[in-house]
Protein backbone atom coordinates (compact mmCIF):
# COMPACT_ATOMS: atom_id res chain seq x y z
CA UNK A 1 0.00 0.00 0.00
CA UNK A 2 0.84 3.36 -1.00
CA UNK A 3 0.08 6.01 2.30
CA UNK A 4 0.64 9.59 1.98
CA UNK A 5 0.32 12.68 4.48
CA UNK A 6 0.01 15.80 3.94
CA UNK A 7 -0.23 19.31 6.49
CA UNK A 8 -2.68 21.43 3.72
CA UNK A 9 -3.18 24.23 6.02
CA UNK A 10 -6.94 24.66 4.50
CA UNK A 11 -8.04 22.96 2.62
CA UNK A 12 -10.17 25.06 0.28
CA UNK A 13 -7.06 27.54 -0.31
CA UNK A 14 -4.82 24.15 -1.52
CA UNK A 15 -7.82 23.18 -4.12
CA UNK A 16 -7.24 26.60 -6.07
CA UNK A 17 -3.25 25.12 -5.84
CA UNK A 18 -3.79 22.29 -7.82
CA UNK A 19 -4.16 19.92 -5.00
CA UNK A 20 -6.80 17.73 -7.15
CA UNK A 21 -3.82 17.21 -9.81
CA UNK A 22 -1.68 16.11 -7.18
CA UNK A 23 -4.52 13.43 -5.80
CA UNK A 24 -5.10 12.08 -8.34
CA UNK A 25 -1.17 11.70 -9.90
CA UNK A 26 -0.20 10.68 -6.43
CA UNK A 27 -0.79 7.12 -6.70
CA UNK A 28 -1.77 6.45 -2.98
CA UNK A 29 -4.17 3.73 -1.73
CA UNK A 30 -4.86 6.19 1.23
CA UNK A 31 -3.97 10.17 1.72
CA UNK A 32 -4.80 11.59 5.15
CA UNK A 33 -4.94 15.73 5.24
CA UNK A 34 -4.46 17.85 8.36
CA UNK A 35 -5.41 21.09 8.75
CA UNK A 36 -8.21 20.80 6.74
CA UNK A 37 -10.49 24.29 7.98
CA UNK A 38 -13.72 22.35 7.11
CA UNK A 39 -16.68 23.40 8.79
CA UNK A 40 -19.01 20.14 9.95
CA UNK A 41 -21.68 19.99 7.45
CA UNK A 42 -19.19 21.56 4.54
CA UNK A 43 -17.11 18.51 3.87
CA UNK A 44 -19.89 17.53 0.87
CA UNK A 45 -18.05 20.33 -1.12
CA UNK A 46 -14.91 18.09 -1.44
CA UNK A 47 -16.34 14.74 -1.99
CA UNK A 48 -14.05 13.04 -3.13
CA UNK A 49 -13.50 11.78 -6.57
CA UNK A 50 -13.86 8.79 -9.34
CA UNK A 51 -11.05 6.65 -7.54
CA UNK A 52 -10.98 8.19 -3.82
CA UNK A 53 -14.00 7.55 -0.97
CA UNK A 54 -13.77 10.35 1.47
CA UNK A 55 -14.07 10.71 5.31
CA UNK A 56 -13.82 13.76 7.64
CA UNK A 57 -13.40 14.98 11.21
CA UNK A 58 -13.74 18.49 11.56
CA UNK A 59 -13.68 21.00 14.52
CA UNK A 60 -16.98 21.93 16.24
CA UNK A 61 -15.17 23.90 19.22
CA UNK A 62 -14.03 26.59 16.17
CA UNK A 63 -15.06 27.62 12.88
CA UNK A 64 -12.02 27.46 10.28
CA UNK A 65 -9.44 25.23 12.15
CA UNK A 66 -8.10 22.25 12.51
CA UNK A 67 -9.58 19.35 10.84
CA UNK A 68 -8.36 16.10 9.27
CA UNK A 69 -9.97 14.09 6.53
CA UNK A 70 -8.92 11.00 4.43
CA UNK A 71 -9.33 9.77 0.78
CA UNK A 72 -8.92 6.39 0.50
CA UNK A 73 -9.67 3.84 -2.51
CA UNK A 74 -8.70 0.71 -0.60
CA UNK A 75 -11.72 0.13 1.76
CA UNK A 76 -11.30 -0.23 5.70
CA UNK A 77 -12.68 -2.82 7.81
CA UNK A 78 -13.85 0.10 10.41
CA UNK A 79 -13.13 4.02 10.27
CA UNK A 80 -13.81 5.64 13.93
CA UNK A 81 -13.09 9.48 14.48
CA UNK A 82 -11.22 11.67 17.29
CA UNK A 83 -9.52 10.11 20.70
CA UNK A 84 -12.05 7.64 23.26
CA UNK A 85 -10.83 9.45 26.18
CA UNK A 86 -13.15 13.20 26.27
CA UNK A 87 -11.06 15.38 26.80
CA UNK A 88 -9.63 15.33 23.81
CA UNK A 89 -12.70 15.35 21.15
CA UNK A 90 -14.16 18.16 19.45
CA UNK A 91 -11.03 20.06 17.73
CA UNK A 92 -10.91 17.54 14.52
CA UNK A 93 -7.92 15.72 14.95
CA UNK A 94 -7.57 12.01 14.33
CA UNK A 95 -9.13 9.67 11.75
CA UNK A 96 -8.54 5.99 12.40
CA UNK A 97 -8.84 3.22 9.63
CA UNK A 98 -9.12 -0.18 9.96
CA UNK A 99 -7.76 -2.48 7.23
CA UNK A 100 -6.35 -6.48 7.05
CA UNK A 101 -3.08 -5.57 8.43
CA UNK A 102 -2.82 -2.41 10.87
CA UNK A 103 -4.64 0.43 11.96
CA UNK A 104 -3.88 3.88 10.26
CA UNK A 105 -4.17 6.74 12.33
CA UNK A 106 -4.03 10.19 10.50
CA UNK A 107 -3.74 12.75 13.20
CA UNK A 108 -2.86 16.46 13.56
CA UNK A 109 -1.57 16.74 17.00
CA UNK A 110 -2.09 20.16 18.83
CA UNK A 111 0.42 22.62 18.44
CA UNK A 112 1.79 24.01 22.00
CA UNK A 113 3.09 27.27 21.16
CA UNK A 114 -0.35 29.29 22.05
CA UNK A 115 1.12 29.18 25.87
CA UNK A 116 1.09 27.24 28.78
CA UNK A 117 -2.56 25.99 28.30
CA UNK A 118 -2.34 24.31 25.10
CA UNK A 119 1.05 23.02 25.60
CA UNK A 120 -0.04 21.45 28.41
CA UNK A 121 -3.08 19.93 26.33
CA UNK A 122 -0.51 18.92 23.62
CA UNK A 123 1.13 16.91 25.75
CA UNK A 124 -2.15 15.54 27.00
CA UNK A 125 -3.16 14.29 23.71
CA UNK A 126 0.72 12.95 23.18
CA UNK A 127 -0.49 10.60 25.94
CA UNK A 128 -3.91 10.23 25.69
CA UNK A 129 -3.05 8.98 21.67
CA UNK A 130 -0.19 6.24 23.09
CA UNK A 131 -2.31 5.16 25.11
CA UNK A 132 -5.33 4.14 22.72
CA UNK A 133 -2.66 3.25 20.06
CA UNK A 134 -1.00 0.80 22.68
CA UNK A 135 -4.02 -0.87 23.50
CA UNK A 136 -5.15 -1.38 19.71
CA UNK A 137 -1.97 -2.21 19.00
CA UNK A 138 -2.44 -5.83 21.05
CA UNK A 139 -4.65 -6.47 18.15
CA UNK A 140 -2.83 -5.61 15.15
CA UNK A 141 0.34 -3.32 14.31
CA UNK A 142 0.07 0.73 14.03
CA UNK A 143 0.43 2.91 11.18
CA UNK A 144 0.41 6.63 12.36
CA UNK A 145 0.89 9.84 9.70
CA UNK A 146 0.68 13.51 10.09
CA UNK A 147 1.60 16.41 12.05
CA UNK A 148 3.05 15.85 15.18
CA UNK A 149 4.01 19.78 15.13
CA UNK A 150 8.00 18.55 17.47
CA UNK A 151 10.99 18.13 15.38
CA UNK A 152 12.42 15.26 17.10
CA UNK A 153 15.93 16.01 17.28
CA UNK A 154 19.10 18.52 15.69
CA UNK A 155 18.92 16.85 12.54
CA UNK A 156 15.21 17.83 11.96
CA UNK A 157 15.16 21.78 11.71
CA UNK A 158 17.70 24.11 10.32
CA UNK A 159 18.12 25.96 13.55
CA UNK A 160 18.35 23.69 16.36
CA UNK A 161 20.23 25.84 18.90
CA UNK A 162 18.22 28.91 18.42
CA UNK A 163 14.84 27.14 19.01
CA UNK A 164 15.23 25.08 22.23
CA UNK A 165 13.24 27.63 23.86
CA UNK A 166 10.35 27.52 21.43
CA UNK A 167 7.21 25.11 21.52
CA UNK A 168 8.34 22.71 18.66
CA UNK A 169 11.49 21.66 19.92
CA UNK A 170 11.47 22.21 23.93
CA UNK A 171 13.15 19.48 25.28
CA UNK A 172 10.28 17.88 26.82
CA UNK A 173 8.18 17.88 23.35
CA UNK A 174 11.75 16.11 22.10
CA UNK A 175 11.49 13.94 24.93
CA UNK A 176 7.82 12.54 24.28
CA UNK A 177 9.27 11.82 21.13
CA UNK A 178 12.10 9.79 22.40
CA UNK A 179 9.28 7.33 24.85
CA UNK A 180 7.23 6.92 21.63
CA UNK A 181 9.80 5.68 19.97
CA UNK A 182 10.85 3.50 23.25
CA UNK A 183 7.34 2.05 23.61
CA UNK A 184 8.32 0.23 19.64
CA UNK A 185 7.43 3.13 17.10
CA UNK A 186 9.69 3.56 14.37
CA UNK A 187 10.25 6.58 12.62
CA UNK A 188 10.18 5.55 8.72
CA UNK A 189 11.88 8.34 7.25
CA UNK A 190 15.42 7.74 9.00
CA UNK A 191 15.56 4.14 8.72
CA UNK A 192 16.43 5.45 4.87
CA UNK A 193 17.90 8.86 5.42
CA UNK A 194 20.18 9.30 8.24
CA UNK A 195 21.29 12.90 7.59
CA UNK A 196 19.41 16.20 8.16
CA UNK A 197 18.72 18.95 5.42
CA UNK A 198 15.40 17.20 4.89
CA UNK A 199 12.44 19.23 6.15
CA UNK A 200 8.53 19.44 6.44
CA UNK A 201 7.18 22.95 7.20
CA UNK A 202 8.97 26.28 6.18
CA UNK A 203 7.82 29.97 7.48
CA UNK A 204 5.50 31.49 4.94
CA UNK A 205 8.21 34.46 6.17
CA UNK A 206 11.61 35.51 5.03
CA UNK A 207 11.59 33.29 2.17
CA UNK A 208 12.24 30.10 3.97
CA UNK A 209 11.32 27.41 2.01
CA UNK A 210 13.39 29.09 -0.80
CA UNK A 211 16.56 28.89 1.32
CA UNK A 212 15.53 25.84 2.95
CA UNK A 213 15.18 27.07 6.50
CA UNK A 214 12.82 24.09 7.93
CA UNK A 215 11.53 21.67 10.42
CA UNK A 216 10.63 18.23 9.80
CA UNK A 217 7.67 17.97 11.81
CA UNK A 218 5.54 15.54 9.83
CA UNK A 219 5.86 12.25 10.02
CA UNK A 220 5.05 8.27 9.03
CA UNK A 221 5.59 5.84 12.37
CA UNK A 222 4.75 2.32 12.20
CA UNK A 223 5.05 0.21 15.24
CA UNK A 224 8.03 -2.15 15.57
CA UNK A 225 6.21 -5.18 14.34
CA UNK A 226 5.91 -3.66 10.69
CA UNK A 227 9.79 -2.42 10.38
CA UNK A 228 10.11 -5.50 7.49
CA UNK A 229 7.23 -4.21 5.59
CA UNK A 230 8.48 -1.15 5.02
CA UNK A 231 9.72 -0.38 1.45
CA UNK A 232 10.14 2.76 1.38
CA UNK A 233 9.24 6.08 2.61
CA UNK A 234 10.32 10.06 1.68
CA UNK A 235 9.16 13.27 1.89
CA UNK A 236 7.89 15.16 -1.36
CA UNK A 237 8.94 18.52 -0.61
CA UNK A 238 8.67 19.81 -4.51
CA UNK A 239 5.20 19.96 -4.38
CA UNK A 240 4.06 23.00 -3.43
CA UNK A 241 0.81 24.59 -2.21
CA UNK A 242 0.77 24.85 1.80
CA UNK A 243 3.68 25.76 3.62
CA UNK A 244 4.31 21.99 4.29
CA UNK A 245 4.74 19.20 1.61
CA UNK A 246 3.37 15.56 1.67
CA UNK A 247 5.33 12.71 2.78
CA UNK A 248 4.98 9.05 1.75
CA UNK A 249 5.18 5.65 2.77
CA UNK A 250 5.33 2.16 0.86
CA UNK A 251 3.95 -0.67 2.81
CA UNK A 252 4.39 -4.35 1.93
CA UNK A 253 0.68 -5.34 3.07
CA UNK A 254 0.96 -9.22 1.53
Amino acid sequence: MILMSWNVNGLRAVVQKNFWDWLSGCGADVVGIQESKIQPGHEADFGGTEVYRTVWSSATVKKGYSGVGCFYRVEPHDISLELPDEAYVGEGRLIQMEFDDFYFFNVYFPNGGRGPDRLAYKFGYYDAFLAHAETLRRKKPIVVCGDFNTAHTALDLKNAKSNEKTSGFLPEERAWLDRFIAAGYVDTFRMFEPEGGHYTWWDYRFKARDRNVGWRIDYFFVSEELRGKVRRAWIDSAVMGSDHCPVGLDLDAS
